[in-house]
């Protein structure tokens, strides 16, 4: 391969986003060569790379999966007080990670790949990419509360107002909710600043694909068109 940005290398091998990578770095645990990796260096083919002892290989095919992440399961490689870790649930014989983590109490749809430019194109912010939620609180909506959350609120723990945003009203305690960004537990933020406690939470679309049949635990690859759409999207070439 030619001579690439470090951070670049490490997301095309699956192993987390650019901005991960480059928190790795500067925490020490990259080696190229046997020698501590410095931010912004670049590797070629003849280098070897190594995250916490363990040699990186580029992979050979791209791949993208739909999975239904349970509740109870927490979206991490490895976390000593977690009794159920993602990449373990999982089971998959390749490497991934997640494009947008779902908290421990939430469920539903999650993208797994091992695509690098994928995950950092999916987690760009200003791309405003829709994820949609159905939400279940545990009383009755007001027409005020609903409208109040479309227009966006300001959430104080984290010195943010939220992006204005779709709401439908399926049920007197239920919505389906559309986001185009992803703050941290921002959908359960947001209803507690209207006073509301959410009951369950469940994503069933990021961009254009759908959780569909999948069930808790449940994964898929996602099919030719699936994909070329969602790469489309994303502003990249075919994977």
């Amino acid at each position: 391969m030619e001579e690439i940005r470090l951070n670049k290398y490490l997301a095309s091998c699956g192993l987390c986003s650019r901005r991960d990578a480059d928190k790795l770095i500067e925490a020490g645990e990259v080696l190229v060569n046997g020698v501590k990796a410095q931010a912004g260096m670049k590797v070629g083919h003849e280098d070897f790379v190594e995250v916490r002892g363990k040699r990186l290989h580029a992979p050979e095919k791209k791949v993208v999966l739909a999975y239904y992440k349970p509740v109870g399961v927490v979206c991490t490689e490895r976390d000593a007080h977690a009794e159920r870790v993602l990449m373990k649930e999982i089971g998959y014989p390749k490497r991934v990670t997640y494009a947008g983590r779902l908290d421990k109490d939430s469920e539903g749809l999650l993208l797994l790949t091992n695509d690098g430019d994928l995950i950092d194109a999916m987690m760009r912010g200003k791309n405003g990419h829709e994820k949609e939620y159905m939400v279940k609180s545990e009383k009755a909506w007001t027409d005020t509360a609903i409208a109040n959350m479309r227009e966006g609120v300001y959430l104080e723990e984290l010195g943010q107002t939220t992006r204005p945003c779709a709401i439908e009203k399926i049920g007197d305690k239920t919505l389906r909710m559309t986001l185009t960004q992803g703050l941290n537990r921002q959908i359960r933020r947001m209803c507690e600043v209207q006073g509301y406690r959410v009951k369950s939470l469940k994503r069933t679309r990021v961009i254009n694909i759908e959780l569909g049949k999948l069930k808790p635990g449940e994964y898929r690859e996602l099919t030719a068109d699936e994909r070329a759409q969602l790469y489309r999207i994303c502003g990249l070439a075919k994977g």
